[in-house]
């Protein structure tokens, strides 16, 4: 049976879209698991609701997206020794999460027959099954000296569709980076590359040398993961370079707003991605991209709606995905927000301004209610009403 959401009172709509941040509409219809209409509630057709969902005046944004994380198997984390990581991140807004690598495997492959399995079922394993029903990506293979042309059409073939960091494995020299990110390119995969110094045992410094001549399409983690790059070096990725610039939770937060500051000055926010880098050694950040938000929009000099862009509709552009703008036609994956309680801020945009992290609501993926009162977030000062 078709199923019509119509989520209605919306105080603040939040697009996704940095060219619009904010659309001037105060309900949305969902068809399925997609966005049918959005506007005011007497223009549009609400009739026949299977679910209707009142707001009450609070915000709601697209689903969060989660640039950069490192499952993998399921809902658990080795790093952390930790269940249910996934579902976590959902009550802090995450709806969609990209894999940068399955690199915390207990004995993880390295051989190129190993890795190239090992990629296959992570991508198999994510699509049959959605931990609390995030969107996960992944299947993002670390690449390995000795690997040629034929494995990157093989995991392409295969429906591989993302590299892991390039700089984790065995390949750093920048010559062999830009052949096998080229041929990944060449079939459809999308990389991204280790940025600054040594994360885990086996990964190594990957200075901005070897960055622009692989050219990867996602500079990863440019804020470092953990260590960074010294300023001049980051700031001469973002004025030399073209491709995403991804600063993450699990970085150096001073190098954040530096990357972030010469993206503004270039007038090349679209290109700043939002990660958290985890699981990883300093833990699980269930709430991580809402404090990147929260953080850019208090001392970045961004607007917060701007901010809520990066964490949104930028990733979605940058990946292809189907999520990320509210629009007709795009997944319904969205997050009910409203300004937590107690916070000096006198709505919610204030408050992220002033750093202040919002409440969560509500999470819908595809159009279905996953998750309600988020058990991570400070309380909402209102709540929806579902009937």
């Amino acid at each position: 049976m078709a199923t019509k959401l119509v989520i209605r009172k919306i105080g603040l709509l939040l697009s996704g879209d940095l060219h619009r941040p904010v659309l001037d509409a105060d309900t949305i219809v969902v068809q399925g698991d997609r966005i049918a209409a959005v506007g005011r509630e007497k223009d549009l057709d609400t009739a026949g609701a299977t679910v209707t969902i009142d707001v009450q005046g609070t915000t709601v944004a697209p689903g969060l997206i989660d640039s950069h994380v490192h499952p993998v198997f399921g809902d658990w984390t080795p790093r952390q020794s930790q269940l249910n990581w996934i579902d976590s991140f959902l009550h802090g807004g995450v709806t969609t999460m990209i894999s940068a690598g399955e690199v915390h495997l207990p004995g993880r492959p390295k051989d190129i027959v190993g890795l190239k399995a090992l990629a296959i079922t992570a991508q198999r394993a994510f699509s049959n099954f959605r931990p609390s029903g995030v969107k996960v990506h992944a299947g993002a293979p670390v690449i390995e000296k000795g690997m040629v042309e034929q494995d990157f059409k093989d995991l392409a073939e295969a429906g591989v569709s993302l590299l892991g960091e390039v700089g984790l494995g065995g390949v750093k020299g920048a010559a062999e980076a830009q052949q096998m990110v080229a041929w990944a390119r060449k079939y459809g995969i999308r990389s991204t590359i280790h940025t600054g110094g040594p994360s885990i045992p086996g990964s190594g410094l990957i200075d901005q040398d070897v960055i622009l001549a692989a050219d990867a399409d996602v500079i990863g983690h440019i804020n470092g993961g953990h260590t960074a790059l010294p300023d001049k070096q980051i700031t001469c990725l973002c004025e030399t370079c073209r491709r995403a610039i991804e600063i993450v939770h699990n970085g150096n937060q001073r190098s954040a707003l530096v990357a972030l500051r010469a993206a503004k000055e270039l007038g090349q926010l679209e290109r700043v991605i939002l990660g958290t880098d985890s699981p990883a050694g300093s833990g699980v950040q269930p709430l991580g991209i809402l404090r990147m938000v929260a953080m850019l929009a208090s001392l970045g000099e961004v607007a917060p709606e701007v901010a809520f862009c990066f964490a949104t509709g930028n990733t979605a552009r940058i990946h292809d995905l189907d999520c990320g703008l509210i629009e007709a036609g795009r997944a319904a994956d969205f997050v009910v927000m409203d300004r937590a309680q107690h916070t000096a801020g006198r709505d919610l945009l204030e408050s992220v301004r002033l750093g202040d992290l919002p409440g969560v609501s509500l999470t819908i993926i595809d159009g279905i209610v996953r998750s309600e009162r988020s058990r991570n977030t400070p309380p909402a000062m209102a709540v929806p009403v579902i009937t």
